[in-house]
């Protein structure tokens, strides 16, 4: 089920934040995308849906694609009034994302191309304290335009 089942929650500053884990594979992209349009619905941000279903497809293909992991979690949330965050968390902490290169014939390689052309910024933090991370959440940010 997609569908938010419990009401959005709010992180330790306050700010709203939903998350739920997944099975790590393609397939859970479009369950990103309904999620992801779910809770901008609750949040009255349907206007930033479309990109953030962009990049949520995107940072789940990344996960399937390049780590081990049999779960990720999609992380939503509201870091400050006036942006939205969307991310993805797996347990694969030595494969950081970096912008590629794509050739003209390449069938993939553009994804964080695609969300560093949508999102108004985007990075990755790793998950775990010290020297030994369990993994990291790549992310991307969108700016809410005033009066939302």
């Amino acid at each position: 089920m997609t569908s938010l089942r419990t009401p959005v929650e709010t992180d330790s500053d306050g700010h709203p934040a939903y998350s739920q884990t997944f099975p790590c594979e393609p397939s859970t992209a479009e369950i990103g995308r309904k999620l992801v349009r779910d809770v901008l619905g609750v949040w009255h941000l349907d206007g930033l849906a479309d990109r953030a279903a962009l990049i949520i497809t995107e940072l789940i293909a990344n996960a399937s694609r390049r780590t081990p992991c049999p779960e990720i979690r999609l992380v939503f949330g509201r870091p400050s009034a006036t942006r939205v965050r969307v991310g993805v968390v797996d347990e694969e902490p030595s494969r950081l994302p970096a912008l590629g290169k794509a050739d003209e014939d390449d069938e993939s390689g553009r994804g964080l191309l695609l969300i560093d052309a949508v999102a108004d910024r985007w990075g990755y933090d790793m998950q775990g304290q010290g020297r030994c991370p369990w993994g990291k959440e790549v992310w991307a940010e969108l700016r809410i335009e005033s009066g939302k």
